[in-house]
C-alpha cells in the first residue's frame, strides 16, 4: 500500500491557497471601491437636489425660473412611455421567446435568428434611435410622439426581453412537459398550464429589468428629437411629449447653479422609480420562483 506523503502535498497546495487569498484580496478590493464610487455619487446626488426635493417640485410644470420648475410633466410622459413599452415589448418578446422554445426547429435558420437576438441585446442604444427615427418618426411620420418613442424603446429591450424568457421556459425541467403529455395535453395546453406558470417568474423578473433600462436611457430619445422643454401633458400616444431623462439632461446643460440642483433632484426621482422597479423584480423571483 503506498503511502502519502503529506509534506509534498502540503507543499503542493501552498501556492494554491496563496493566490486564492490574493485573487480573494483583489476582488474584494474592487467591490469596496465600487461601491465607494457609488456612495460618493449618491451622496453628492442628495446633498445637492434634496433642497429641490419635494410635493411642489413633484407637481410643477418646467419653467425658466429655478424655483419656480418641478418634474411634473417628465414624470407624467414617462409612465405613459411605459404603458406603451411595456404591452408591446412583453407580448412580442414572450412570444418570440415561446416560439423558439417550443415550437421552432432547431436548424441553421433558428441557430442564425438566435444568434443575432443575442448580439442586438449588445448592440448601443442611439442605433436604435436611429431606427426608430428613420421608421416611426419620418416613415410612419408618427413625430415625436409617445407611440413613436414608445415603439423605439420596445426595439431597444426587446432583445433582452427574448433572451431572458427564453432562460425561464428552458429552466423548466423536462419531466413537467413529459408527464403533462402522458396526461393527454396538447402542447399549447402544456405551454400554458405547465411551462408558462414556472417560467413566469424569471419572465417578468426579465422584463422588470429591461422596461427599468427603458426608462433611464437617453441617447434615442435625444436622436428622436423629443423636446426639452415641454409645459403640457400628453393627452393620448400620439401626442408630443419628454421624459425624466430629457428633463435631467436639460437642466444640466444649464450653466446656473440652480438647473444643476434641479438636475440633481430630477435624478433622485429617476433613481426612486428604477430602485422600485427592481425591487419588484427582487420580490417576484424570491416570492414566486419554485424549486424543480
Amino acid at each position: 500500500m503506498k503511502l502519502i506523503d503529506h509534506s509534498r502535498v502540503t507543499a503542493k497546495m501552498t501556492p494554491r491557497i496563496y493566490l486564492n487569498i490574493i485573487f480573494k484580496r483583489i476582488f474584494l478590493l474592487a467591490t469596496l471601491f465600487s461601491l465607494l464610487v457609488l456612495g460618493i455619487l449618491l451622496y453628492r446626488i442628495v446633498t445637492q437636489g434634496v433642497h429641490y426635493f419635494d410635493w411642489q417640485f413633484l407637481n410643477s410644470l418646467p419653467s425658466r425660473k429655478a424655483e419656480d420648475a418641478g418634474v411634473y410633466t417628465a414624470l407624467n410622459g414617462t409612465i405613459w412611455l411605459m404603458f406603451v413599452v411595456a404591452p408591446i415589448s412583453l407580448f412580442l418578446g414572450v412570444g418570440t421567446a415561446i416560439y423558439l422554445e417550443e415550437y421552432a426547429m432547431k436548424n441553421r435558420l433558428t441557430a442564425f435568428i438566435q444568434i443575432n437576438i443575442s448580439n442586438l441585446a449588445g448592440v448601443p442604444s442611439i442605433v436604435f434611435g436611429l431606427l426608430g427615427l428613420t421608421v416611426f418618426v419620418r416613415a410612419l411620420a408618427l413625430g415625436t410622439s409617445v407611440l413613436a418613442a414608445g415603439l423605439t424603446m420596445s426595439l431597444l429591450i426587446l432583445p433582452v426581453i427574448i433572451v431572458a424568457s427564453q432562460e425561464a421556459i428552458r429552466s423548466v425541467p423536462k419531466e413537467l412537459r413529459e408527464a403533462s403529455f402522458g396526461m393527454g395535453a396538447t402542447k399549447w395546453q402544456t405551454i400554458v398550464r405547465v411551462v408558462m406558470p414556472a417560467a413566469i417568474p424569471g419572465i417578468l423578473t426579465g422584463v422588470i429589468l429591461a422596461l427599468s433600462r427603458a426608462i433611464g436611457e437617453t441617447a434615442p430619445l435625444v436622436v428622436l428629437g423629443l423636446p426639452l422643454f415641454l409645459p403640457f401633458l400628453p393627452n393620448s400616444v400620439l401626442d408630443t411629449f419628454t421624459v425624466l431623462p430629457m428633463q435631467i439632461y436639460n437642466w444640466t446643460g444649464r450653466p446656473q447653479a440652480e438647473f444643476q440642483e434641479l438636475a440633481a433632484a430630477g435624478i433622485m426621482v429617476l433613481l426612486i422609480l428604477l430602485i422600485g422597479m427592481n425591487s419588484i423584480a427582487v420580490l417576484i423571483r424570491n416570492k414566486f420562483q419554485k424549486k424543480f
